[in-house]
Protein backbone atom coordinates (compact mmCIF):
# COMPACT_ATOMS: atom_id res chain seq x y z
CA UNK A 1 0.00 0.00 0.00
CA UNK A 2 1.54 3.21 -1.24
CA UNK A 3 1.79 5.92 1.03
CA UNK A 4 -1.17 9.27 0.62
CA UNK A 5 1.05 12.23 -0.96
CA UNK A 6 0.15 15.35 0.57
CA UNK A 7 -3.20 17.18 -0.55
CA UNK A 8 -2.31 20.18 -1.84
CA UNK A 9 -5.69 21.82 -1.88
CA UNK A 10 -4.46 21.59 2.01
CA UNK A 11 -1.96 25.02 3.23
CA UNK A 12 1.56 23.69 4.62
CA UNK A 13 1.34 25.61 7.46
CA UNK A 14 -1.74 23.31 8.61
CA UNK A 15 -0.03 20.53 7.45
CA UNK A 16 3.08 21.48 9.59
CA UNK A 17 1.20 22.16 12.82
CA UNK A 18 -1.05 18.95 13.11
CA UNK A 19 2.05 17.16 12.32
CA UNK A 20 3.52 18.70 15.46
CA UNK A 21 0.59 18.40 17.36
CA UNK A 22 0.06 14.41 17.05
CA UNK A 23 3.77 13.90 17.54
CA UNK A 24 5.39 12.75 20.91
CA UNK A 25 8.41 13.78 21.00
CA UNK A 26 10.17 16.94 19.39
CA UNK A 27 10.19 16.90 15.75
CA UNK A 28 13.19 17.09 13.11
CA UNK A 29 12.47 19.80 10.45
CA UNK A 30 13.94 17.29 8.46
CA UNK A 31 11.42 14.41 8.82
CA UNK A 32 8.43 17.07 8.19
CA UNK A 33 9.81 17.57 4.80
CA UNK A 34 9.93 14.43 4.04
CA UNK A 35 6.41 13.66 5.33
CA UNK A 36 5.47 16.73 3.69
CA UNK A 37 7.45 16.23 0.47
CA UNK A 38 8.51 19.77 0.38
CA UNK A 39 11.93 21.96 0.61
CA UNK A 40 13.00 22.21 3.98
CA UNK A 41 12.98 25.88 3.62
CA UNK A 42 9.31 25.66 2.88
CA UNK A 43 9.20 23.94 6.50
CA UNK A 44 10.54 26.38 7.80
CA UNK A 45 8.78 29.61 6.72
CA UNK A 46 5.84 27.34 7.99
CA UNK A 47 7.26 27.08 11.10
CA UNK A 48 7.54 30.77 11.43
CA UNK A 49 4.07 31.46 10.52
CA UNK A 50 3.10 29.56 13.10
CA UNK A 51 5.82 31.10 15.96
CA UNK A 52 3.97 34.56 14.99
CA UNK A 53 0.29 33.02 14.73
CA UNK A 54 1.26 31.70 18.84
CA UNK A 55 2.17 35.33 20.13
CA UNK A 56 -0.96 35.53 21.82
CA UNK A 57 -2.24 32.18 22.33
CA UNK A 58 -1.99 29.58 25.24
CA UNK A 59 0.74 27.69 23.12
CA UNK A 60 4.35 28.24 21.72
CA UNK A 61 6.25 26.72 18.79
CA UNK A 62 9.28 25.86 20.88
CA UNK A 63 12.88 24.92 18.57
CA UNK A 64 16.04 23.59 19.68
CA UNK A 65 18.85 22.93 17.15
CA UNK A 66 16.65 21.19 14.11
CA UNK A 67 14.19 20.13 16.24
CA UNK A 68 10.47 21.83 16.95
CA UNK A 69 7.37 21.34 19.76
CA UNK A 70 4.53 22.72 20.59
CA UNK A 71 4.26 23.69 24.37
CA UNK A 72 1.99 25.71 26.75
CA UNK A 73 2.61 29.33 27.35
CA UNK A 74 5.11 30.20 29.29
CA UNK A 75 3.61 33.14 31.34
CA UNK A 76 1.17 30.33 32.32
CA UNK A 77 3.60 27.92 33.94
CA UNK A 78 1.97 29.06 37.49
CA UNK A 79 -1.63 28.54 36.36
CA UNK A 80 -0.73 24.73 34.98
CA UNK A 81 1.14 23.71 37.42
CA UNK A 82 -1.83 25.05 40.08
CA UNK A 83 -4.46 23.02 38.09
CA UNK A 84 -2.47 19.95 37.77
CA UNK A 85 -1.40 20.10 41.16
CA UNK A 86 2.19 20.50 40.54
CA UNK A 87 4.66 21.51 43.09
CA UNK A 88 7.08 23.84 41.72
CA UNK A 89 10.75 23.16 40.73
CA UNK A 90 13.56 23.13 43.66
CA UNK A 91 15.74 26.49 42.65
CA UNK A 92 18.46 26.47 40.92
CA UNK A 93 21.66 27.61 42.76
CA UNK A 94 24.12 30.05 41.20
CA UNK A 95 26.67 27.54 40.55
CA UNK A 96 23.89 25.92 38.18
CA UNK A 97 22.95 29.27 36.50
CA UNK A 98 26.60 29.80 35.69
CA UNK A 99 27.29 26.62 34.25
CA UNK A 100 23.51 26.70 32.32
CA UNK A 101 24.34 29.94 31.43
CA UNK A 102 27.97 28.84 29.62
CA UNK A 103 26.31 25.78 27.79
CA UNK A 104 23.91 27.49 26.46
CA UNK A 105 26.51 29.98 24.89
CA UNK A 106 29.07 27.91 24.03
CA UNK A 107 27.07 24.33 22.68
CA UNK A 108 28.21 22.39 21.87
CA UNK A 109 30.61 22.53 25.20
CA UNK A 110 32.78 19.64 26.90
CA UNK A 111 33.01 19.35 30.49
CA UNK A 112 36.81 20.44 30.80
CA UNK A 113 35.75 23.65 28.61
CA UNK A 114 33.45 24.59 31.12
CA UNK A 115 35.86 24.02 33.99
CA UNK A 116 38.46 26.34 32.23
CA UNK A 117 36.08 28.81 32.37
CA UNK A 118 34.63 28.45 35.65
CA UNK A 119 37.69 27.38 37.16
CA UNK A 120 36.33 24.92 39.37
CA UNK A 121 35.04 20.67 39.13
CA UNK A 122 31.78 20.97 37.61
CA UNK A 123 30.74 17.16 37.52
CA UNK A 124 28.46 17.72 40.20
CA UNK A 125 26.49 20.38 38.91
CA UNK A 126 26.29 19.47 35.29
CA UNK A 127 25.07 15.34 36.54
CA UNK A 128 22.45 17.55 38.32
CA UNK A 129 21.49 19.46 35.62
CA UNK A 130 21.27 16.23 33.21
CA UNK A 131 19.33 14.76 35.79
CA UNK A 132 16.65 17.42 35.81
CA UNK A 133 17.06 17.44 32.00
CA UNK A 134 17.92 20.93 31.42
CA UNK A 135 20.70 19.77 29.07
CA UNK A 136 21.55 16.47 27.63
CA UNK A 137 24.81 14.87 25.47
CA UNK A 138 24.93 16.33 21.80
CA UNK A 139 28.08 14.54 20.67
CA UNK A 140 31.41 14.05 21.34
CA UNK A 141 34.20 15.84 20.94
CA UNK A 142 36.68 14.34 17.63
CA UNK A 143 39.96 14.24 19.86
CA UNK A 144 41.80 12.13 22.32
CA UNK A 145 39.49 10.62 24.73
CA UNK A 146 36.40 12.04 22.84
CA UNK A 147 35.22 14.11 25.93
CA UNK A 148 31.11 14.17 25.43
CA UNK A 149 29.55 17.73 24.05
CA UNK A 150 26.49 19.32 26.34
CA UNK A 151 24.36 21.60 24.67
CA UNK A 152 20.52 22.66 26.48
CA UNK A 153 17.27 20.81 26.37
CA UNK A 154 13.21 21.80 24.86
CA UNK A 155 12.77 21.36 29.09
CA UNK A 156 15.88 24.57 29.52
CA UNK A 157 13.70 26.29 26.89
CA UNK A 158 10.82 25.71 28.96
CA UNK A 159 11.97 26.23 32.50
CA UNK A 160 13.27 29.78 31.60
CA UNK A 161 10.08 31.02 29.35
CA UNK A 162 12.25 30.93 25.91
CA UNK A 163 11.08 29.64 22.32
CA UNK A 164 14.65 28.82 21.28
CA UNK A 165 18.51 29.53 22.30
CA UNK A 166 18.01 32.39 19.81
CA UNK A 167 16.15 34.28 22.41
CA UNK A 168 19.33 34.61 24.86
CA UNK A 169 20.90 38.09 25.16
CA UNK A 170 23.56 38.82 22.55
CA UNK A 171 27.24 39.29 24.04
CA UNK A 172 28.64 42.82 23.53
CA UNK A 173 30.40 43.33 21.10
CA UNK A 174 34.15 42.92 21.63
CA UNK A 175 33.44 41.53 24.92
CA UNK A 176 35.04 38.49 26.49
CA UNK A 177 33.22 35.39 27.29
CA UNK A 178 33.70 35.99 31.17
CA UNK A 179 31.17 39.22 30.24
CA UNK A 180 29.21 36.93 28.52
CA UNK A 181 28.88 34.31 31.29
CA UNK A 182 28.04 37.14 33.60
CA UNK A 183 25.26 38.83 31.78
CA UNK A 184 23.63 35.56 30.66
CA UNK A 185 23.58 34.25 34.10
CA UNK A 186 21.97 37.43 35.19
CA UNK A 187 19.47 36.78 32.54
CA UNK A 188 18.66 33.49 33.32
CA UNK A 189 18.46 34.10 37.22
CA UNK A 190 16.01 36.75 36.49
CA UNK A 191 13.76 34.57 34.66
CA UNK A 192 14.16 31.85 37.22
CA UNK A 193 13.21 34.03 39.58
CA UNK A 194 10.12 35.32 38.26
CA UNK A 195 9.07 31.88 37.33
CA UNK A 196 9.98 30.77 41.29
CA UNK A 197 8.11 34.07 42.40
CA UNK A 198 4.67 33.50 40.16
CA UNK A 199 4.58 29.27 41.34
CA UNK A 200 5.02 30.79 44.76
CA UNK A 201 1.86 33.21 44.60
CA UNK A 202 -0.16 30.64 42.80
CA UNK A 203 0.77 27.86 45.59
CA UNK A 204 -0.30 30.19 47.97
CA UNK A 205 -3.15 31.65 46.44
CA UNK A 206 -6.98 30.23 47.93
CA UNK A 207 -8.86 27.83 46.72
CA UNK A 208 -11.95 28.64 45.02
CA UNK A 209 -15.03 26.70 46.40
Amino acid sequence: MSEAAPDPSIGLKLLVESLIFVSEHPVPIADLAKALECDPAAIEHALAALATDYETRGFRLERTRERVQLVSAPEAAAHIQKFLGLDSTARLSSAALETLAIIAYRQPVTRPQIEAIRGVNCDGVISNLTARGLVEEVGRLDTVGHPIQYGTTFEFLQYFGLSSAADLPPLPAGTGLEVGQHDLGEFLRGRAETRDSNSEVMSEAPHET
